[in-house]
């Protein structure tokens, strides 16, 4: 059997693709990483398909041609979406090529009959979804927030009064919003229903949202799950108040982050939801209440793990190279 070889799409700077990288190439195995943003530019695709022809070949220059037929492994990591080539003036003409481009790419790895992480593209763009998220897991007997995902402002009102008011808001899917010239920039996470949200009520009707009930926090959890490996890690985002409603406001040097150790049957539900969801990666927020129940929140299937492995001592890196290496 020839050598392992990994490819790694994500962009240049990406520490959590440089760690499993180390580690691959430490253990024999071939590395090439690309990140789709330099396609068309500087690489080439080439498909065939036909009778005895069909093969995937792609080129980085000024690398030699990868045949992606022999790849053992395929990382969907963080890259970037192709960009037009300089050369097309015309605004309309090199959106349509980007699209083409990326269009191309979205089958070529869709195609692939390696191992991939966190799974092919179309399954793990499906997994993302919030509300296929919480209905799976109350499937599989999860506790889930009260939570009602609406644009209709009434329904919106109805369930903050249902709750005396004390419910938060989060986003669908796109966690910013970035405008025109850098004019305006809003990160939305976590947030608290004000009055003030409240009498704005009718801007529903434009955008979707999701609210739900809030519930109390004894700490909050970040499991990961790699193929069959469960590594739990316990957030205390109620020792400080940036951190109090969500922890992704950051705040490590205030915020103890330690190992935990799940119930049997927690971890058992988590390893399920990844085989609802087909996933080999996912990154579980739960949060443990001050009675000790265990609410999911949500699965990021291609969640950030370095900061958790480096204040923890959890070998999640380890566990991604023993993935792309050798599944399980």
């Amino acid at each position: 059997m020839s050598d392992p070889h990994v490819l790694i799409l994500t962009g240049a700077g990406d520490a959590h693709a440089e760690r499993v990288a180390d580690l691959l190439t430490g253990r024999g195995a071939r590395v090439t990483v690309f990140d789709p943003a330099d396609f068309p530019v500087s690489a080439t695709v080439e498909l065939r398909h036909g009778p005895g022809a069909d093969g995937r070949r792609l080129r980085l220059w000024p690398e030699s041609m990868l045949d992606l037929d022999a790849l053992t492994a395929l990382w969907w990591r963080r890259p970037s979406p192709p960009s037009p080539h300089p050369e097309l003036r015309d605004p309309a003409v090199a959106a349509y090529a980007a699209q083409e481009c990326q269009t191309l790419l979205a089958g070529l790895w869709e195609g692939m009959t390696c191992r991939q992480l966190p799974a092919r593209e179309s399954v793990f763009r499906r997994a993302g979804h919030k509300s296929l998220q919480l209905a799976q897991a109350a499937a599989l007997g999860f506790a889930v927030p009260d939570t009602v995902i609406t644009t209709d402002p009434q329904a919106f009102l109805d369930f903050h009064d249902r709750h005396d008011g004390r419910i938060i808001t989060k986003p669908l899917h796109v966690p910013f919003v970035d405008g025109v010239g850098g004019d305006l920039y809003v990160h939305r996470l976590c947030d608290p229903v004000s009055p003030r949200d409240v009498a704005y009520a009718g801007g529903l009707r434009f955008c979707p949202v999701i609210v739900q009930e809030y519930v109390p926090k004894r700490v909050e959890l970040r499991v990961t799950v790699v193929g069959r490996r469960v590594f739990a890690a316990e957030i205390h985002s109620q020792r400080t108040n940036r951190t109090g409603l969500d922890w992704r406001r950051y705040d490590t040097a205030r915020t103890p982050h330690r190992p935990h150790e799940l119930p049997g049957e927690v971890a058992a539900r988590c390893l399920a939801l990844m085989d609802r969801l087909d996933l080999a990666y996912g990154a579980i927020d739960l949060i443990l209440t001050p009675e000790g129940r265990h609410v999911f929140l949500e699965i990021n299937p291609n969640g950030q793990w370095l900061w958790i492995e480096d204040l923890t001592g959890l070998p999640i890196s380890r566990a991604v190279c023993d993935y792309l290496l050798n599944g399980g």
